[in-house]
């Protein structure tokens, strides 16, 4: 049976297992069988990732991370965690391929999805002029045109950090109002280098390994018009990864995994979530980062208290028949 199961492959996730193989842990990091390396894969350069002054590209920075985890004894399984069972003191996680692993603890942190437009070449330009970060990439657009999808406060912050870059920020909404809060409008309307395009959605990305444009359907009138750009920031919300975990731990309003304050502690003993599963607000690599540290660092001061507390109930669990099994 293994000290700790980490499910999650991004900053959050490997960092746990830094910390967890150091501790002698020995953790099992079930990475995905086709996502590896969580949202950095999709990024190009890296430039706000402390440690590297001359940029990282995003999959070189997630590769090295795997590196130092492997170095310290982490071991990697590239499969997906297909159904939890929480209950009791041992843990077990049963991957796609039908492979069954147990755990005393167990760190969750899948990350979150940016919601996409879902249209053609959406996935071909990410990271080539395509880009749901204003500020992970915004440094890359100092005095280009570029715009930003989206009515909400996320849209509005974006849009507004963009211009300290930017020579003009296109702002692009379905409707002919925002649904973000009335300050956030009001930043964005003040500032002379936002320009807000109504009832209109991106209907096409145009740009030959590189965006250089989009094509925006006029949703009153239906008509069409090419808009040249140097970038696109796609601001329409993000979701975290918690289906495995619905109906087993408890989330907050937002969507994320709730835990005990500025802990990794969540509502079942034993499981601890970190990253963008837990955080809302943030979604950053260094903020992913230092939350896989906290997990890592409750999971083995929970197994410490453990083996001291309760050493005969992981015995019995462990050793006790299927039928018997907490």
């Amino acid at each position: 049976m293994l000290d700790v199961i980490i499910i999650g492959s991004g900053p959050a996730g490997f960092t746990a297992a830094i910390y967890a193989a150091r501790a002698n842990l020995r953790p099992l990091i079930i990475a995905s069988s086709v996502e590896v390396g969580g949202e950095l894969m999709n990024t190009t350069e890296v430039e706000n990732f402390p440690g590297f002054p001359e940029a990282i590209m995003g999959p070189d920075l997630m590769a090295k991370m795997q590196q130092q985890a492997e170095r310290f004894g982490a071991e990697v399984v590239y499969d997906d965690a297909a159904e939890l069972d929480l209950h009791g003191a041992v843990k077990r996680v049963t991957l796609g391929s039908g492979r069954v692993e147990e755990t005393r603890s167990l760190i969750f942190a899948t990350g979150s999805a940016y919601r996409k437009l879902n249209i053609p070449r959406e996935d071909e330009l990410s990271g080539h002029g395509l880009s749901w970060c204003a500020t992970c990439d915004g440094f890359f657009f100092r005095e280009k045109e570029i715009a930003v999808v989206g009515g909400g406060d996320s849209a509005m912050e974006e849009a507004t950090f963009l211009t300290k870059f930017a020579s003009k920020v296109y702002l692009i909404h379905r409707r002919d109002e925002f649904r973000a809060s009335k300050i956030m409008q009001r930043r964005a309307f003040d500032n002379a280098k936002i320009e807000v395009i109504w009832n209109s959605e991106v209907a096409e990305l145009k740009g030959q390994g590189q965006l250089s444009g989009v094509v925006l359907r006029d949703l009153v009138t239906r008509d069409t018009r090419e808009l040249a750009l140097d970038g696109l920031f796609i601001a329409i919300g993000n979701d975290p990864r918690t289906h495995l975990i619905h109906g087993k731990l408890d989330l907050t309003s937002q969507g994320t995994i709730a835990v005990d304050g500025r802990s990794s502690r969540t509502s079942v003993p034993g499981i601890f979530a970190a990253g963008d599963v837990i955080d809302p607000t943030y979604r950053q690599a260094v903020t992913a980062a230092a939350s896989g540290t906290v997990a890592a660092l409750d999971a083995e001061h929970y197994l410490a208290t453990l083996d001291d507390v309760f050493p005969t109930l992981v015995d019995a669990a462990t050793t006790a028949s299927p039928e018997e099994k907490p």
